[in-house]
């Protein structure tokens, strides 16, 4: 063939990859190769196109190759990087991105992709550095002001990740996943600058199906399960474009107990462990024979101490890549494979989306719809998920009879209750509390929070402290609704045994919304402490609401902003009203569905029981109900 008609070729595969169609570009540019394997253009897009259909391995194959026998092409240095970057393999990407960067210094492509391999190995300051060398080469870098972003939330840098996203957004406004995590920074300062509209823009993206923001952020200030699912399903295909090789293709185990692998990056002191620690600890083991899969980070405490323990197998997974973990989780014939993670951070969506056991179930870590993608099932109750909501979730629901969340009822509160003097809070008056996380707190329950010191003579607001910029920006926004800042008390950080103990000076927790008090409202009842909750639409919205309910307190629970003000100031005026709510809620404590471990553990075995005879009977995946006697 012609040099003339290889070129040809060459062009007419670029075409093709032009016009967004790389998997008819691939065998044409393998063709060109064929003919002249020295063409190193028509190597580098091969890889190009192979890495945007999926295929990364071979990706990687031609790249290396390719540098092979030209050691300068910083192109295929920085596709190597950002190939195993995509397979977590981050020293190799980092090892490829510093070839690049020392062919070529002045790329800020390679400085950034370096960044992007340190910080995932936890090496923060080189990271901040590379970022800082890829913005001195190249200062309008968009991508490197966002990525400066990432790292600086990571670092819980909120208000000077909210300045990095407002410079890339000047930038390039359309970067993925950007405006939403403007909007999740500014909201974990409790910076509101333009919170609305830029809620509104979040809203609106996706519902176009474009990806501006990632699931969990969305859940924050966005309370539509249809809008959330839409979210889902966007954030999955710009991940997944293409069906990834299933690893389990429909083999038949055959156990003398139910094989059940916990997936997760929290087996370690976390939310997720303090709540499942004491049904794993329970399950039965003459039916079911427990795995668990540790995701990054890795971390020794006595939570995973704990976790471990309570298993059959506890297998650190922390250096392998997705195909990896769903490859050893197909070998250990796991029957049913536990999503823990979902969407929230450090999670791996990519071990489920290969289909790694014969049933798989989003549970727990994520209150909300990760799509058929990676789960046949979604582990509910009939609050969180009503039945006129069924409709915006992809997975099947499996409905527990009293509330999904499971508790450890051992967990032990500290003996000494500390003085109010102790913890700052003034001797006398009411005292409303809400431990939830910053970014949960949005400016019209912040408004009614305020309207409610006003109208309680004498009472404060006790917060989670600990960051001065949101302690600044929340006493600021009290005093812009007419609060003194001195009614708002800050608590800092403290061993859960005695931050659970200090709820007992409290008088009332008030919940916030769309993202409601999750383990942090079954915090407040296991210590004695009623909360009031407005349950909204999505499940996020609806989880205290499931607690109160699994708790015998279904009374505290309103549908609307002023029905929870209205019931908030009526408890805080009626000393005698408070005192009864508290009394029932510590007779109920010891009998609450809520907090009985072993009930809970006897529901969540039955709903694996069903699910997996489902499976063997050659059935497809179905909403159901668990009975109350399981």
């Amino acid at each position: 063939m012609t040099d003339a008609e290889i070129e040809a070729r060459f062009n007419a595969a670029v075409g093709l990859h032009r016009a967004g169609r790389a998997r008819e570009a691939v065998p044409v540019y393998r063709q060109v190769l064929d003919d002249r394997p020295e063409h190193g253009n028509a190597a580098y897009n091969l890889g190009v196109a192979l890495r945007s259909v999926g295929r990364v391995r071979e990706a990687i194959e031609v790249w290396s190759r390719l540098v092979e026998r030209d050691p300068g092409r910083v192109d295929a240095l920085l596709g190597l990087s950002r190939a195993f970057r995509s397979l977590n393999d981050d020293a190799r990407s980092l090892d490829f991105a510093t070839r690049a960067a020392t062919l070529r210094p002045g790329s800020a492509d390679a400085h950034n992709l370096r960044s992007n391999a340190l910080r995932s190995m936890g090496r923060n300051a080189e990271a901040l550095a590379a970022l800082d060398a890829a913005l001195a080469a190249e200062p309008g870098y968009a991508l490197a002001h966002s990525n400066r972003g990432h790292l600086l939330s990571a670092l819980k840098r909120h208000a000077e990740a909210v300045e990095s996203y407002r410079a890339a957004r000047a930038l390039q406004p359309s970067l993925p996943d950007l405006t939403g995590a403007l909007l999740d920074q500014q909201m974990r300062s409790c910076d509101w600058r333009d919170f609305a509209a830029l809620q509104d823009e979040v809203r609106d993206g996706v519902r176009r199906g474009e990806p501006v923001t990632i699931p969990f952020t969305f859940l924050a200030h966005n309370d539509d399960p249809a809008d959330q699912m839409a979210c889902v399903r966007t954030h999955m295909k710009s991940r997944f474009p293409e069906p990834l090789p299933a690893v389990w293709t429909g083999e038949t185990y055959r156990h003398d107990r139910l094989r059940v692998g916990y997936v997760s990056s929290d087996l370690r002191i976390h939310a997720v462990s303090q709540l499942l620690v004491g049904m794993l600890e329970r399950h039965d083991r003459s039916r079911f024979e427990i795995h668990a899969f540790a995701l990054p980070p890795l971390v020794e405490d006595e939570m995973r101490a704990r976790v471990r323990a309570a298993c059959d197998t506890f297998t650190d997974v922390s250096a392998m890549d997705d195909a990896g973990i769903a490859a050893a989780l197909r070998s250990a014939e796991i029957d049913i494979a536990v999503d823990l993670n979902g969407f929230t951070t450090h999670c791996r969506p990519g071990i489920f989306a290969r289909r790694c056991a014969p049933v798989q179930i989003n549970y727990l870590g994520y209150p909300g719809a990760m799509g058929t993608i990676a789960a046949d099932y979604i582990l509910a109750d009939h609050t969180v998920i009503p039945a006129e909501e069924s409709v915006s979730y992809d997975e099947k629901i499996i409905r527990l009879p009293f509330a999904y969340q499971p508790n450890d009822d051992r967990r032990a509160i500290a003996d000494k209750t500390p003085t109010r003097a102790e913890v700052g809070l003034p001797e006398t008056g009411f005292v409303f509390c809400s431990f939830n996380a910053s970014y949960k707190i949005t400016p019209p329950v912040f408004d009614v929070w305020m309207q409610l010191l006003q109208e309680v003579p004498g009472s404060v607001l006790w917060l989670l402290g600990g960051d001065a910029v949101i302690e600044a920006n929340l006493r600021r926004e009290a005093v812009d609704r007419g609060v003194d800042a001195g009614r708002l008390i800050f608590a800092p950080k403290a061993p859960l045994p005695d931050h659970l103990a200090r709820h007992r000076l409290a008088d009332l927790f008030l919940d916030t919304l769309p993202y409601n008090a999750h383990t942090t409202a079954s915090d407040a009842l296991w210590a004695g402490l009623p909360l009031v909750t407005c349950a909204g639409r999505s499940f996020a919205a609806r989880v205290a609401a499931s607690l109160l309910r699994a708790t015998g307190l279904p009374d505290l629970v309103t549908t609307s902003l002023e029905d929870y003000k209205a019931l908030a100031l009526a408890m805080a005026r009626d000393p005698g009203r408070l005192a009864a709510v508290k009394a029932r809620l510590a007779a109920n404590l010891p009998d609450a569905p809520l907090f009985d471990t072993d009930r809970t553990r006897r529901q969540v075995e039955r709903a694996y029981e069903i699910a997996w005879g489902r499976r063997m009977a050659g059935l497809e995946p179905r909403s159901f109900d668990v009975p109350e006697d399981a």
